[in-house]
This record gives C-alpha cells, sequence and structure tokens, in this order.
C-alpha cells in the first residue's frame, strides 16, 4: 500500500508527536498490522454467537441471558469509549493499542474457566474493554494520519473487520468439532491475540501512531472555524443518535441471529455458522463504501444504508425459510449495517469534530454505537418472549432503522470537516 493510494493529509508527510514522517514501507507494514490486529478482534468477537446454543444447553442459560452475553460486552467498549479518546488525544496511541489487545485476549482466555453466567459476563466485559479501546485507537490513528483519506482507510478496517467476522464463526465451529469442546476456540483466539500484540508493538512505527490530524505541513492549511469549537455539538449529536439506532439494529440481528437459525428455522450448526459468516462478507463492502464516503454526501449513504438492513430485516424474520435464502440476506445484512453504516457513522463522527478533536470524536462513536449495542441483545430477547421471532424482528430490525433517518436531519454537513473536491 503507497501514500498514491491513502495520501497523509491529502499528501503531505503528516507532523507526529514524536519526530519526523515514516517510509511508506513502514506506513504499510504498520497498516497492515493494524488491520489484522482488527480482523482478530472480529474473529475474537464473533466466535461466540455460533456457539451459543452449546454454552446455553450446558449451563441452563436461560433466553434472556444468552441475549446478554451474545451482546453485553459491548458495553465495555461503550464504557471506553469517552475516555479512552480523551486519552488517545494525549498518549501514545500505539501503546494504548497494545495494552488494548492484551486485556481483550485475556478476556477471551478466561471465558472457558467461567462457572456460570456472572463470571462468564464478566470475562466478556473484560474482553469488550480491550476491543473497545482498540478500536478507538486504531480508528483515531487512522482519522489522524490519513486525515483527507479517512473514510477510505476506514473501507480497510472494514475489510478487516468483514473478514473476521467471516472467519471467525467457521474456523471456531471447526475448532469445537475437531476437540469436541466450545472452550477450544476461545483459548486458541486469546493466545493468538497476545502474539498479536507483539506484531503490533515491533511493527507500527509511531510517526504514523502518533500523527497530528490535520497538521501535515502546507498541504493542509485550511480554516475548521466553520466546525464548531466544541466536540460535542449538534453535528456529533445526529451522528451519535444515528449510531446508537446502528448498534441496537446490527448487534441486536448479530447476537442472536444463529439462535434463531438453529432455534426457529432448525438449520443445522454448520449452516448456521456459515450465515453467520456471510454477514462478515458483507462487511467487506466498507472498502468501495469508504470510497464513496470520502467523494459525496454521507447522510445519503447512511440513508441508504438504514432503508436497505430495514427491508432486509423484514426478508430475514418474515419471508425467507431455506438456507440458500438466508446466506443471501446475511450478505445483505452485513453489507448495509456493517459496510454503510458503521463506516459512515465512525468516519462521520470524526468529521464533525475539529481536527485536534479527531480521538474524542471517535471516542463518541464507541460510545454512542456500543451503548445501544449493549442492551440490544437484551433487548431483542424481551421481543421475542413477548412477539415471538418474526415480530422481535419487525420491531427491532425492520422498523427502528426509520428512526435513523429522522436523526440525520441534525447534520449539517456545512459544519464538518470534508475532503478536498477533485
Amino acid at each position: 500500500m503507497s501514500h498514491s493510494t491513502l495520501p497523509p493529509a491529502a499528501g503531505a508527510p503528516a507532523a507526529t508527536r514524536t519526530g519526523g514522517p515514516a517510509s511508506t514501507v513502514a506506513v504499510a507494514v504498520g497498516f497492515a498490522a493494524l488491520c489484522l490486529s482488527y480482523m482478530l478482534n472480529a474473529m475474537d468477537r464473533q466466535v461466540f454467537y455460533p456457539l451459543l446454543p452449546q454454552i446455553r444447553e450446558e449451563y441452563g442459560f436461560s433466553l434472556d441471558q444468552t441475549g446478554l452475553l451474545a451482546t453485553g460486552f459491548t458495553l465495555g467498549i461503550a464504557l471506553t469509549g469517552v475516555p479512552a479518546g480523551y486519552l488517545l488525544d494525549r498518549l501514545s496511541r500505539k501503546l494504548i493499542v497494545v495494552v488494548s489487545v492484551v486485556v481483550y485476549s485475556l478476556g477471551t482466555l478466561a471465558i472457558p474457566l467461567a462457572t456460570g453466567f456472572g463470571d462468564m459476563a464478566v470475562y466478556r466485559l473484560i474482553s469488550g474493554v480491550g476491543e473497545g479501546v482498540q478500536a478507538t485507537a486504531i480508528y483515531a490513528i487512522v482519522g489522524a494520519y490519513f486525515f483527507h483519506r479517512r473514510a477510505v482507510a476506514a473501507g480497510f478496517i472494514g475489510v478487516a473487520f468483514g473478514l473476521g467476522v467471516f472467519l471467525g464463526p467457521i474456523l471456531g465451529q471447526q475448532l469445537a468439532l475437531a476437540v469436541d469442546s466450545w472452550r477450544a476456540p476461545f483459548i486458541v483466539f486469546g493466545v493468538a491475540g497476545l502474539v498479536m500484540a507483539v506484531v503490533l508493538l515491533v511493527t507500527v512505527p509511531k510517526a504514523m501512531s502518533e500523527a497530528l490530524a490535520g497538521r501535515g505541513g502546507t498541504a493542509d492549511t485550511a480554516d475548521y472555524t466553520h466546525v464548531p469549537a466544541s466536540p460535542y455539538n449538534r453535528g456529533t449529536l445526529g451522528m451519535g443518535l444515528a449510531s446508537a439506532i446502528s448498534g441496537l439494529v446490527f448487534y441486536g440481528f448479530l447476537g442472536l441471529y444463529p439462535t434463531f437459525l438453529r432455534e426457529e428455522l432448525g438449520l443445522a450448526p454448520a449452516q448456521a455458522a456459515w450465515a453467520a459468516s456471510l454477514v462478515g462478507f458483507g462487511a467487506m463492502m466498507a472498502l468501495p463504501v469508504g470510497w464513496l464516503a470520502d467523494r459525496y454526501d454521507q447522510r445519503m449513504l447512511l440513508a441508504v444504508g438504514f432503508v436497505g438492513s430495514s427491508l432486509t430485516g423484514l426478508a430475514i424474520y418474515r419471508f425467507a425459510e431455506g438456507a440458500s435464502a438466508q446466506y443471501v440476506l446475511a450478505f445483505l445484512m452485513g453489507a448495509f449495517a456493517s459496510g454503510v453504516l458503521f463506516t459512515n457513522c465512525t468516519t462521520g463522527m470524526q468529521r464533525a469534530v475539529r481536527p485536534e478533536h479527531v480521538g474524542r470524536g471517535a471516542g463518541l462513536f464507541m460510545f454512542t454505537y456500543y451503548v445501544a449495542a449493549a442492551v440490544s441483545g437484551l433487548l431483542f430477547a424481551r421481543l421475542v418472549s413477548a412477539f415471538d421471532w418474526s415480530g422481535a424482528g419487525l420491531v427491532q430490525v425492520t422498523l427502528l432503522p426509520i428512526l435513523g433517518l429522522a436523526a440525520l436531519a441534525l447534520v449539517d454537513v456545512r459544519r464538518m470537516v470534508l475532503p478536498p473536491r477533485r
């Protein structure tokens, strides 16, 4: 990958808090390591969902407990978003990334040791804390170094996430079957995370991780006074509401989707795992979506994401009963809810703040998106109890995205940091 693909500050070497610019090769290697670490992050969190039926059977968890375990870990991501964003504007982003990977890996390694719902929920929360800080740091690094091309850079991160979502259920199911234990995947992924922390420590150049957003030299002398001085403004409010609705929709769907496929539609474990994986394949659409987001009004892209998620959810829970149809729809849900909504919410939030607040912009996204995601599984489980699966899907996955369209009315692109027109 070269600077011609993802140029920092529109082609100028990025100023940093620690020294001069990094070489193209060093940036390429460092960026690849960040992408790989985020792919492992996605694999780590995604492996839990297809194994939930086995975990539920062994421990005797209720559907409410299962839903809370499925998405409750995102509370850890949410709680760390704002403080992590604050620290990222002041401390070494590289060190924060490395420590966060160690934390979530230790949480993952502890899950097989759980004796019941309480301690398993704590271990999931610890994993969420580490994953949330890592994600906030990675998006802050990308947003600062690839300042005017941050959406397409975030698209590469989105592809890595999608690949992890795609591979996690498949590899996790194969590992569990190979040793006849659902615990094996958590041990393997936890150890892999500790190794990845060392890789990040060695490969990510500080000149990249500590870049000062928008201050890369004469190529970026723009006046940002049109952007509100406070990171807490109307634009971040609108993007925050859109992010919260996105989190409720995507994680409400994601957390119990394999359970729905197995218990309601009667699909085999391998079919449910394959469908869950195809969600990740759809999430890889983040790359072309990121390219579009650097060129067109992100509000329009978000509107497409909300409408697409709504119609796809309607088909999943109301009409599609066969495995083949679910495979196609799982791909579409990943494309709309992750590839479109996640990519545009996270970069849109950063564009709603001034360059010196890029870390807090990333943190605000993590907070709003994942607070909603944390309760989405429990909410969906309660809706299933009240209305059955089709009714729950109608309320949370089909009707809720319509509110996201209303949130976009608060966002004024004239008060945002926009990439230069080409």
